[in-house]
């Protein structure tokens, strides 16, 4: 009998945590999509956001491989706040505050989100700090440090419709930061929105990929590490190592996983950049040796007018300046005209993606969009356009 009770014990499924993960504005489904193949459960697109539920072996399979997420948040209380007050005494009951943060652990508080009389964000986080930092001095005559760069634990709270959720951010830093764009250009693309645009555009890793504007190389980055299926967080540190029920052993066992899932010597086709700027061309070829896919990409000095394609089908991706933060409006327009002439002179039957910011710019291409899909590009209502090259 006893053995029978045991192995029914060892049946029981691992306990579910509620997440969140925060996404890129225009990733919300695909993003979703990703966290469910990943292993997530119950996953709703939500705004710039994933609602799902995860067992803590899945939580670190999403740190260590998921790749369109900014961050991922490990609800820990709800309750209601309608002031400070019930900040105050919600945050003081929210953890156990004795196992979560002792005083030799420094922290930091995100907030998003306002309550009556708490409207600015640095204030109702400085409102969470005082409430915890009072526990801390109630449990041990002592208290934390606030540290905004590498904290121990990095807590979020998040306020709505007179409702405060308490969370863990297991990040630690953005998770965009993959840690190989030392070397950027003047308008970078964030590494976790390059992935999601190059997903959207449904490349496979089976035919060409050029970027004929290719500027630090992101989105050919993100495109050969998703298609040797690389893990994007492997070489970070991440605040949940703090956590004080961080299991050494399953993390291990994740990270391993992770590891085995990389196609590092698969043969890919084609991913090459074009970059007339010199130094930014450099810029580049630094990224793509930081990230290991020397092999895999190349980046060209000189415009693309220069350059031929090999026959198709391909995809061209590509990110021209739009003119909110670098770039004339008359040099655009003619950018534009030359990247839509150089498509239908040197890439029939390829299929064109072009991120823009501008209708009217898109305009000078000359060509008529067969998808439009609306993206935030930090903060900039821009479009993820698919044109057939005939």
């Amino acid at each position: 009998m006893e053995h029978s009770s045991v192995g029914r014990e060892h049946r029981h499924p691992p306990k579910r945590l509620p997440c969140i993960a925060v996404l890129p504005q225009g990733l919300e489904a695909i993003g979703a999509d990703e966290l469910s193949a990943l292993g997530a459960k119950e996953v709703k697109p939500l705004r710039r956001a994933a609602s799902f539920e995860a067992d803590m072996a899945c939580l670190y399979r999403l740190h260590l491989q998921a790749r369109l997420p900014f961050r991922l948040l490990r609800e820990m209380s709800h309750f209601r706040c309608n002031g400070r007050d019930d900040l105050y005494d919600g945050i003081q009951q929210a953890l156990d505050w004795e196992r979560w943060l002792h005083p030799s652990m420094s922290f930091r508080v995100d907030v998003t989100g306002t309550a009556p009389g708490l409207n600015h964000s640095h204030f109702t986080a400085l409102q969470v700090k005082n409430a915890v930092i009072d526990r801390q001095r109630d449990l041990w005559g002592e208290r934390s440090s606030i540290d905004l760069e590498e904290p121990d634990l990095n807590l979020h709270l998040h306020l709505h419709r007179g409702e405060a959720t308490l969370s863990l951010d297991g990040s630690g830093g953005s998770l965009h930061r993959r840690g190989y764009r030392a070397a950027m250009g003047a308008a970078p693309l964030k590494e976790n929105l390059a992935a999601g645009l190059i997903r959207l555009s449904g490349w496979d890793g089976t035919t060409p990929l050029v970027d004929p504007l290719c500027g630090s190389g992101t989105l050919l980055i993100e495109a050969a590490a998703m298609a040797l299926q690389l893990p994007a967080g492997l070489d970070r540190v991440f605040a949940l190592e703090s956590w004080a029920d961080f299991n050494l052993d399953q993390w291990n066992a994740e990270r391993q996983r992770a590891q085995g899932r990389a196609c590092r010597e698969r043969k890919l086709p084609l991913i090459q950049g074009f970059e007339a700027d010199s130094s930014i061309a450099d810029q580049a070829r630094a990224n793509v040796q930081a990230a290991g896919l020397e092999h895999s990409v190349e980046i060209k000095t000189g415009s693309f007018h220069n350059f031929a394609l090999p026959q198709g089908p391909g995809t061209l991706v590509c990110n021209p300046p739009y003119g909110e933060r670098i770039g004339a409006g008359s040099d655009l327009e003619s950018l534009y005209s030359d990247l839509g002439r150089y498509a239908k002179e040197h890439a029939s039957g390829w299929a064109l993606w072009v991120l823009s910011g501008n209708p009217q710019l898109t305009g000078a291409l000359r060509m008529k969009a067969t998808r439009r899909i609306p993206i935030s590009n930090g903060g900039i209502d821009c479009r993820w356009l698919h044109y057939d090259v005939r």
